[in-house]
């Protein structure tokens, strides 16, 4: 298979990771990125979510970053914890054949524990700015090796409050250092961070992007606030989607309409800034993996949160701004697919649609609301009763040619990387480059075999002895490491 990243002189366990990813043709704005960000210079991008900017940093911070090197080389600033979780991941899957690790840290999660993992080799943290800041003053997190600093979605963090921590982090790091600031909008604050983080950028636009994507259909329908539950209801039940994020003005909101779904048997997940940081992760992960059909969030929330296959968008509450419509329907219809979005709109709210038709430069018809018939709500209940299939993540391929390993011992056992090595490469077949990363964590290892090797390694490790000991041995799921 043809992969068009060959283009940018990429090693092979970069374009192997890419291909398995399914990644072979370049957008617009990783044309435009990738190859400064390999020349080593600063980069300012204005691009709108859902373009693939994670991966214009990601593929040449994944290049570039030396695996010999124990200290972190790269740091990428998230405004929201699941953004710094999802870029996490998504580096990783870039940088797995090189055996990169990539932790990420925020709050609400037990900082000891983030302690420990960047202890170990870490080649490329993420995080938010808060707990980025609390590991600085821990001493905890040392920035003396970056290379690379991103900061990401700019505009939403400054809107979060991270200013001053933005800044304080930049005054810690290496001046000799690349710079990528990518932000949606280009408002006075950013345009001061910019000043201030990458003043001598090279600036790039996505301004000609597609404002709506061409493969969505929209519509409309004006309802009456006290009867507007019952005609999402409806709607719901008349479009069947298999895949929905619904988005709500507020928290309360969102709270509301999850407990009067789930009262009326209708199976959903939520998110919100008030939520617990464990339930929040529990909710988006449940719901990327087809745990359940319906999501409902508010817009900061889900900024930037990529799901795949979202065949229907629901604006409960229709948005405030112009631009929050555009990013709430380029949720769906992505990547050739086709996507519906529609829009519940009470009259106070039409003042704002009319100025969303202006900006789009589209009429949107107010619709009839519809009335499903016996057959569609007798298929939407059966729909509900049925046990959800789990979805197959983007990164099935590339696990299939992987195989993490769980070794009884850890720190504890003082297990070292060089103990698990020499037993591995003692085995017929294997060779060093045949394992991939390797985790040491209190009572337990974590080891992956790469190159289809795995069972092998597997079946060969119950009898070998590992520091003097013959060791329990297990295949582990996969995890962002």
């Amino acid at each position: 298979m043809t992969n068009n990243f060959e283009a940018y002189n990429l090693s092979q366990p970069i374009l192997d990771a890419l291909t398995l990813l399914g990644y072979t043709t370049p957008t617009p704005i990783q044309e435009a990125v990738i190859p400064k960000a390999l020349n080593g210079q600063d980069i300012a991008a204005r691009s709108q979510t859902g373009t693939g900017k994670t991966l214009a940093f990601a593929v040449p911070i994944c290049e570039q970053a030396v695996w010999e090197e124990n200290l972190p080389q790269a740091l990428v600033l998230e405004p929201t914890r699941e953004l710094a979780v999802q870029v996490s991941r998504e580096i990783f899957l870039v940088g797995r054949k090189k055996r990169l690790k990539v932790p990420a840290v925020f709050g609400g999660f037990p900082i000891d524990k983030q302690i420990q993992t960047l202890r170990q080799k870490s080649h490329i943290v993420t995080g938010t700015p808060g707990r980025v800041m609390d590991h600085l003053r821990r001493g905890s997190l040392c920035l003396s090796k970056v290379r690379f600093l991103v900061i990401d979605e700019a505009d939403l963090m400054l809107d979060m409050g991270f200013l001053d921590e933005v800044r304080q982090i930049l005054s810690l790091l290496p001046k000799d250092r690349s710079t990528f600031l990518f932000s949606a909008t280009l408002d006075r604050q950013v345009r001061e961070l910019m000043g201030e983080a990458v003043s001598e950028a090279v600036f790039i636009s996505m301004e000609d992007e597609v404002k709506v994507p061409p493969a969505t259909q929209q519509s409309v329908y004006q309802v009456l606030q006290e009867n507007k539950y019952n005609a999402f209801k409806n709607i719901l039940i008349k479009e069947n989607p298999d895949s929905c994020m619904i988005f709500c003005g507020t928290r309360e909101m969102v709270n509301v309409l999850f407990q009067k779904l789930r009262r009326d048997r209708i199976f959903c997940g939520m998110i919100h800034g008030e939520m617990e940081q464990a339930e929040r992760l529990k909710h988006v992960d449940a719901f990327r993996r087809g745990g359940f059909r319906y999501l409902i969030a508010t817009d900061v929330a889900a900024r930037g949160v990529d799901f795949e296959g979202i065949s229907l968008v629901v604006n409960y509450d229709f948005p405030t701004g112009r631009e929050t419509y555009v990013h709430r329907i380029g949720r769906t219809g992505r990547n050739g697919q086709s996507g519906r979005a529609v829009s519940l709109v009470t009259e106070d709210e039409l003042r704002m649609l009319k100025k969303v038709e202006e900006y789009m430069e589209t009429t949107l018809p107010v619709n009839p609301l519809p009335e499903p018939d016996q057959a569609e709500e007798k298929e939407f209940w059966a729909l509900q009763r049925k046990k959800a299939e789990p979805k197959a993540g983007k990164d099935a391929a590339l696990n299939h040619s992987i195989l993490r390993l769980s070794i009884g011992g850890g720190r504890k056992s003082k297990m070292r990387t060089g103990d698990i090595v020499g037993t591995i490469c003692s085995i017929d077949g294997v060779e060093a480059e045949d394992i991939g990363i390797i985790d040491i964590r209190e009572s337990l290892t974590y080891v992956e075999i790469l190159n289809r090797k795995g069972p092998m390694v597997l079946e060969q490790l119950q009898t070998k002895t590992i520091k003097g000991k013959v060791r329990k041995v297990r295949t582990a799921g996969s995890s962002v490491i």
